[in-house]
């Protein structure tokens, strides 16, 4: 297979593939929708229709949460005991590994994602996350209270019930067990809604889920578009709870939907314009790399992308071509390629968009230090891009681009950094790059964001919660913080022996 790599066509040889999964899975069972209609999904690679799955609709959201609120009102699975739950997630996450080289290349060929991480990282995390939420079925207590009169106390920690799992284009299957794990572990059962772009890898878990021996309805999966599949489940009345990640201006409508039905519970993790401080004393070489990766990781796909750059004054010019440097040595090509940096942007909407901001961000007056232009004649593949001179009001570095465009901006002072930092409607994530522990412990402690990286950047943990503060939205997933957004706590109350209240 021939592809381009900045410029130069390489060799390699690839197995793509066969789908085999394009239904809904309700109840235990692959169904076509209600309504009998399907929509293309597309290989970023060359804009060519991979297959076509069925497409979730209001009626189907209905049926999928009518089995979800049987399976747990009625069902065995939030009255097994937590070693029971933890067994069987454990058996899922064992079929996970097995097929993770299945699992990796249809979210390659469907997101655009490099086959190696997601075979080496991304499939594996998944089942290691499965693993951690397992460890935790079984370990899921109240407490007893001391009450200040005659009265004894505790609390249970019940399962919520039926969850609605939104989950976006950019780390699909990573994602989607970040947020059903817990909710496994805690009893719940779920209904899962993938993105459209990337419905197959769940898909094909949905079917490892029942090889693994769930309980029918336990799990459901129902591809479809956010204005009709999602909707209905925001707003469905017999869901108890949605869990979304997303844009800021779609989760805005999840929580008017759920709030106007049953006011569900909702946590959000959203948009972000995150900033990254380099001060004169970091290392200009080290520097570069963690922007680079902080910045083109995923292809700027990723939420807390490091994409607005506060550099002082003292080496702006030096981290600035050395960041040119490497940003043109950076191998842009074939996702299933072993050499490749930056995969395809997702599709032609995404990669429409971001070719607009940079046109955007030339309009406003910023420098183009590289890239800026379209890697190839087919697929949807975008040059790494470097701008300089950019000032707070223009809106390349205001809004949030999903794309490889790193914007860099100098400051003189770390007060000036900490002051435009926060000056965002964001709050997602913000790194720091010192040698100075006084000033990374400033900074960290000034930033309103929910994850801070001092001398790193975009390095996450299973045990360590992450979400927003702000426009970047609420909840936390991963960490046992995560368990909480899935349970109920129950307080019981019994008066004591001769207690006046009798």
């Amino acid at each position: 297979m021939a592809i381009e790599s900045n410029g130069k066509k390489t060799e390699f040889s690839v197995m793509i593939p066969d789908v085999k999964f394009t239904k809904l899975f309700i109840n235990g069972n692959f169904v076509d929708s209600v309504s009998g209609k399907t929509f293309e999904t597309i290989d970023p690679r060359t804009g060519d229709p991979i297959a076509r799955i069925a497409e979730g609709d209001t009626e189907d959201v209905d049926l999928a949460v009518k089995a979800a609120r049987e399976a747990f009102d009625n069902g065995p699975w939030p009255r097994l005991p937590g070693q029971g739950r933890r067994r069987l997630m454990m058996k899922l996450a064992d079929l996970i590994e097995q097929n993770v080289e299945e699992i990796a290349a249809l979210e390659a060929l469907e997101a655009g994602k490099l086959y190696s991480l997601l075979k080496n990282m991304d499939i594996p995390a998944a089942a290691e996350t499965l693993r951690y939420y397992a460890g935790a079925a079984d370990k899921i207590h109240g407490e007893t209270l001391k009450m200040s009169r005659d009265l004894q106390g505790y609390t249970l920690c019940e399962p919520i019930g039926v969850v609605g799992v939104i989950i976006p284009w950019n780390y699909p299957c990573n994602l989607m067990f970040i947020k059903f794990a817990p909710a496994l572990a805690a009893g719940c059962t779920v209904v899962v809604k993938p993105s459209e772009e990337t419905s197959l890898s769940a898909l094909f878990c949905a079917h490892l889920v029942k090889e693994a021996g769930f309980p029918d309805g336990v799990f459901n999966v129902v591809p479809g578009y956010g204005h009709t599949a999602g909707a209905a489940i925001s707003s469905h009345m017999d869901i108890d709870k949605v869990t979304f990640t997303g844009s800021t201006k779609v989760g805005r409508l999840v929580m008017v939907a759920a709030a106007k039905s049953n006011l569900k519970p909702v946590s959000l993790e959203l948009g972000g314009k995150n900033p990254l401080i380099v001060c004169d004393d970091a290392d200009v070489e080290t520097a570069a790399t963690i922007v680079l990766l902080g910045s083109l990781w995923n292809k700027g796909e990723l939420c807390v992308s490091s994409s607005r750059i506060l550099i002082q004054e003292g080496i702006y010019e030096e981290l600035s071509k050395k960041l040119v440097e490497k940003a043109q040595k950076w191998v842009v090509g074939d996702p299933f390629d072993p050499r490749t940096q930056q995969g395809p942007q997702v599709n032609q909407v995404q990669f429409d968009k971001i070719l607009s901001y940079i046109e955007l961000g030339k309009a406003e007056g910023a420098t183009l230090l590289t890239g800026g232009k379209r890697c190839s004649e087919r697929g949807f593949y975008i040059e790494p891009t470097i701008f300089t001179d950019v000032q707070d009001h223009m809106r390349i570095a205001k809004e949030e681009i999903f794309g490889p465009v790193i914007s860099l901006m100098k400051f003189k002072t770390i007060e000036e950094a900490i002051k435009r930092a926060n000056a965002t409607t964001y709050g997602l994530a913000a790194g720091i790059l010192t040698k100075d522990l006084n000033i990374a412990n400033t900074v960290s402690r000034s930033i309103r964001a929910g994850s801070i990286w001092i001398n790193c950047y975009a390095v996450f943990d299973r045990d360590c919660p992450y979400g927003g503060y702000k426009m970047s939205g609420f909840g936390r997933d991963l960490g046992m913080k995560a368990l909480d957004q899935y349970l109920q706590v129950k307080a019981v109350v019994t008066p004591l022996y001769n207690s006046p209240w009798l």
